[in-house]
């Protein structure tokens, strides 16, 4: 099995706990609004990470591999990741991950799972600062959860 964490939304700080809590991942996931060249190297330099350009990093420069959109398979899984919702075509993935809301949320779109971890750093709501955790193994999702940090 493997362990997937997910976040979204970091704004120029990764918390002490939010570094603790990702010690561990096989992979990371970003969604978007890193609004740091100096976090995402800190980022890349510790973790396996995919992550995609959120309404914020529009004058970051992270390197070609992060895009508006970006699909990729881990664990015989289809996975695809954007900033937006709306941008996320559900009908060609098994997860999709999207952020900007910092709101966290975990639900089935048809048979897509769909991801929001909501943000370590600008919560809105009541859930205080979040990620998302996924356990996969054998091309299924294990499980699936929020993690309030």
């Amino acid at each position: 099995m493997k362990r997937i964490d997910i976040i979204s939304d970091t704004h120029g700080h990764l918390s002490s706990d939010l570094l603790s809590a990702l010690a561990g991942a096989d992979l990371v996931v970003h969604a978007g609004d890193i609004t740091s060249e100096r976090d995402w190297e800190l980022l890349s330099a510790r973790f396996e990470i995919r992550a995609v350009m959120g309404n914020n990093d529009y004058c970051r420069d992270y390197g070609p591999q992060v895009k508006k959109v970006t699909r990729f398979t881990f664990e015989g899984l289809r996975f695809v990741v954007a900033h937006y919702r709306e941008d996320l075509p559900l009908e060609s993935a098994d997860v999709a991950i999207c952020g900007h809301t910092h709101r966290p949320s975990i639900a089935r779109s048809g048979g897509c799972l769909l991801i929001n971890p909501g943000s370590p750093t600008y919560p809105r709501g009541t859930s205080g600062p979040t990620m998302a955790r996924m356990l996969v193994g054998d091309a299924k999702v294990v499980s699936a959860k929020i993690v309030t940090l």
